[in-house]
Parts: C-alpha cells; structure tokens; sequence
C-alpha cells in the first residue's frame, strides 16, 4: 500500500506491506509561500508540491525494492483545515496551508455577527484556523476567482483528485474545514450559505476506506504509478494517527508528535468544550468524535533550533551515521528537569477562541555559567515546553470527561529519540506507549486501504491486527514531583512574554485570524 502525506513543513510517500511493516519513506520539505501584500497569507503551491510528491513516490519504490505494478492500494491524507479551490475544468484556482492566517478582518466581522458560538456548537471548532473567514476574504479580495470556484476539496482530498479526477473528501478531514455538522458528519448547509457558496461546490462525504477511483494515465505519467491502481480514501492526519496506533475504544489518551502536537481523546458522542478552549472533529471510525488540544509547531521550533545552532552536532551525527536529533539529544540528556533556568515560550496551550502564540524566546541565561546555560539547556527546554502544553491540554480533557491520564500512547516523529518521551512521561506522570511504527499518520492511511481491499474485516479488525508496540516509557514520580512545580512557573512566565506580543512590542510567533 502507498501512502502520500502532504504535512504543513513537507509530503511524503510511504510503501506499507499489508501485514503494517514500513517497508520505505521519502520525503521533501517545503515551506508555504507568504505574499507580501497579504499579511499572515500563506499559500500552498499545488504545481510545485505535485512535482515533489512525485519525485518522493520514485524514491520510495526504489527503497522499498518494489515496482509499481506491486502496489497494490493508494491513499492520501494531509493535515487537517488546508484546501484547494478549483474551476469548472478541474484547475487549481487558490490553495492554502493550515497555517494560512490573512482572513483576521473578516474573522472578526463574523465573531462580532455570532457567527462563531453558532459554527462552535455545531462543528466543534472556532474561527481560528478553518475554512469559513478564508472563503470570505476570497469573496471580498479576489471575487474574480471566487466567481470561478466549483469545486473545494481539502489537501488530502487534493491528491486524490489528482490521482483519479475524483472530488471527495470523508468525516474527519472534511470536518476540518470548520463547514460541518458533527451529529450528521456531513456539510453544514447554514455554514455553507454564510460562506456565499453552492452547496454542489462541496464534494460528497464518503467512510475512510471507500474506494474512489483508479490512477488516471495522465497521473500515471506523472508518478510512475499503474494506471488503474485503487485509490481509497482516509482522513484527517490526527484521527489517522490514532488508528495507526489502535486507539479504536473511547477515553484513551494519545498524543500525536509531529510539526504541530495534538493531545486527544475519541468519544461516542460530539464532545463539545463548554469553555471553547479545544476543539472537536469527527473520527475516522464512523459514530465517533476526537478531541484535541494542539501544540503549536513543536516539531518545526526543535527543526529549526538544530539548522540555526546545530552544526557540530550535524557533522557528528554524520561522522557516526545516525540522526543529528540523536546526538543533540544525548548532549540535552544531562541537563537536569528545568533546564537549568532556561525556558522557552514558543507554543502556549490552546485556547480556541482565541488562539495566539508569544514571540518565540529563551529566558533564564546564567551568563557566569555558559557550561550550563547553553545550546544543551536551549534544546531541552524546547522539549521541555512541548511537553508542558500536551499536560494542559490532558488536564483540560480529564475536567471534559472525569478520566485521568495514568496511561498515554505516544507517536510521530517526535517519538523517535529518546529524551522527548521521557520527559513528556515524567511532566504528565503517565506512562507511554511508544509504537514500533512512528509515522502513526501513515500507517492509519494504510490501514484504510488495507479495509477499504477487503484483505481486513474493517478498521477496527485492521488496527487490532497490526498495531504493534516497541516500548513503555515510566515515568520518573521524583521528575513528575518537580515538574510539578516548574509547569506553573512555566505558565506564569509564558503569560507575561505574551503581553509583551499584546502590547505590539514584538511579533507573535502566529496570531489566528479573528483574534
């Protein structure tokens, strides 16, 4: 099974045997393109992330030592809110990351409407990052090309219809965009008029695992895939990670580990946060919710702490052939809890109604000390944040359901080394379960084809069968004790480096439009 992934800082393609073992990855990095003249707008170049898709689908089926004609199912997911505008000819006409944050004004008009309680209490998620203030800046800045719209898919949906022609999307990535009714897991007529778009713009909803189409020739021509290849459709990055992972039984802890960080939990039932501060969307497994706090770009602040600062450990890392986060790591192993001082204010717990981030900062330098208030300290006081927000985001989901975390899975990328688990382990005070496979993402896409070609009974029968476990990670009760105390210290300072993003006095690392 080929899987594409099309993440916020890079795609990939990914080849699964149908027992689940990863039997290759490729990827490339990209970075959405910002246009001057639109402040916050990031744009998703559909032309350019194709032609790299593709390239990562050849380097994939020479790793994994299988040609194409062996594949035998494809699927794509995406991250979640991201879409893509087309014509009538099927031309991609506007496409956008989840990151996209230019529509500010008109996200205000319709909070200042009550548009957002009405969205919130029938979709589950706020203005902040979802598709209705976008549509709306497309009607009033661009009408050129909003006149033009016929079609809108989200980013996985996208691939699809690249690969087979086909406009779809399913409950868990559709209900992303923010447009949905959760109790029908379908389009939000009310949500779509306000939009100012035909309810025939939006593409049917169709179950995980439904096949949708066959690689076209012109898309064969393209990837070096089979013409007439199955194509099966997923879902929404998260909800697919934690079917990678098995989380398939309501009021299980997962935290997802990727460039963003999601901490959930699934429910039979909408799970709506009276207070608006997480947010909820439809599961890949049909009757089911998933709730989740993010974090917000934890993958991509310890990328790019390692390519500013790192370069020693670059060449080390190569010198002995493994991970550059490896050697970093064991340099930040002998810090202790707290970094010495040093904490980092890059990502704050989420708060939907009005999510902001303070400009990224290390505070806490001993300059009298460099040995120990340095780059080691820096790197795990990144890690150390990271960790603090995914323990707010569970202590909000035990207030919502009155289930305490004393047991989390663990995934994603940021899963790998060694250090993160642990001290996300010892801040919650909950052991971690670590999947043999760390693109849970991927892997869940897979799954869906798996059911979807019959060789599994369904999703359910196909996590059961394949998820497989590599470690547990226990934390250390004397660390819980003293992180403790250094999350509310944590929280206290945080809260004043965002004032001073409030006072205009430096840039938020992001600011959500409406806010």
């Amino acid at each position: 099974m080929l899987v594409f992934d099309v993440g916020t800082g890079s795609g990939r393609c990914l080849i699964f045997d149908h027992e689940g073992r990863e039997l290759a990855e490729s990827h490339r990095e990209w970075t959405p393109r910002t246009i001057p003249q639109y402040p916050g707008s990031r744009d998703f170049d559909t032309s350019e992330s194709w032609m790299l898709l593709s390239e990562c689908v050849q380097e994939a089926l020479v790793k994994a030592k299988v040609d194409a004609e062996d594949i035998s199912g494809i699927t794509a997911t995406s991250m979640r809110e991201g879409f893509v505008l087309y014509d009538a000819e099927g031309r991609e006409l506007w496409a956008c990351p989840n990151t996209d944050a230019r529509a500010g004004e008109e996200g205000r008009e319709l909070i200042e409407q009550g548009v957002g309680e009405q969205v919130f209490q029938e979709g589950g998620d706020w203005f902040a990052i979802h598709a209705m203030p976008r549509l709306v800046w497309i009607r009033k800045k661009q009408p050129e090309i909003f006149k033009k719209a016929r079609h809108l898919t989200m980013l996985g949906d996208w691939v699809v219809y690249r690969l087979t022609g086909a406009y779809t999307t399913t409950p868990s990535l559709g209900s992303s965009s923010g447009l949905f009714s959760l109790e029908g897991g379908d389009w939000s007529r009310k949500s779509i008029e306000i939009c100012g778009l035909d309810r025939d713009v939006f593409p049917p909803v169709v179950e995980s695992g439904t096949r949708v189409g066959e690689v076209t020739e012109k898309a064969a021509r393209e990837t070096g895939l089979c013409a007439g290849t199955p194509v099966y459709t997923s879902g929404g990055d998260t909800q697919l990670a934690l079917l990678g992972v098995g989380t398939i039984e309501p009021y299980q802890y997962t935290i997802v580990g990727g460039t963003f960080w999601q901490t959930t939990m699934i429910t039979p039932y909408p799970l709506i946060d009276p207070k608006v501060r997480l947010r909820t969307h439809c599961h890949v497994l049909p009757g089911f919710c998933m709730t989740e706090g993010f974090g917000f770009l934890h993958g991509l602040a310890v990328r790019w702490f390692r390519d500013a600062f790192c370069h020693d450990e670059k060449k080390e890392a190569r010198r002995r052939g493994v991970s550059s986060y490896a050697v970093i790591e064991e340099r930040a192993s002998a810090v202790p809890p707290g970094s010495n001082g040093i904490i980092a204010t890059f990502s704050d717990i989420m708060y939907a109604r009005e999510i902001k981030h303070a400009a990224p900062s290390f505070l806490g330098f001993d300059i009298f000390t460099p040995e120990t208030s340095g780059k080691k300290e820096c790197f795990r006081a990144l890690e150390e944040n990271a960790a603090y927000v995914a323990y707010g985001h569970a202590l909000i989901l035990e207030e919502l359901t009155g289930r305490p975390c004393d047991q989390a899975t663990f995934c994603g990328g940021s899963s790998r080394g060694q250090l993160w688990p642990q001290i996300v382990a010892d801040v919650i005070g909950a052991s971690l379960r670590i999947p043999e496979v760390k693109e849970a993402t991927a892997l869940g896409a897979a799954m869906c084809a798996l059911a979807g070609s019959g060789i599994y009974g369904g999703l359910e029968e196909t996590a059961s069968s394949i998820v497989r476990w590599e470690r547990e990670v226990e934390p250390d009760k004397d660390n819980h004790r003293r992180y403790q105390e250094l999350f509310k210290n944590w929280q206290a300072v945080y809260r004043e480096v965002l004032s001073i993003s409030d006072r205009g006095l430096l840039d938020y690392l992001w600011k959500a439009p409406g806010v």
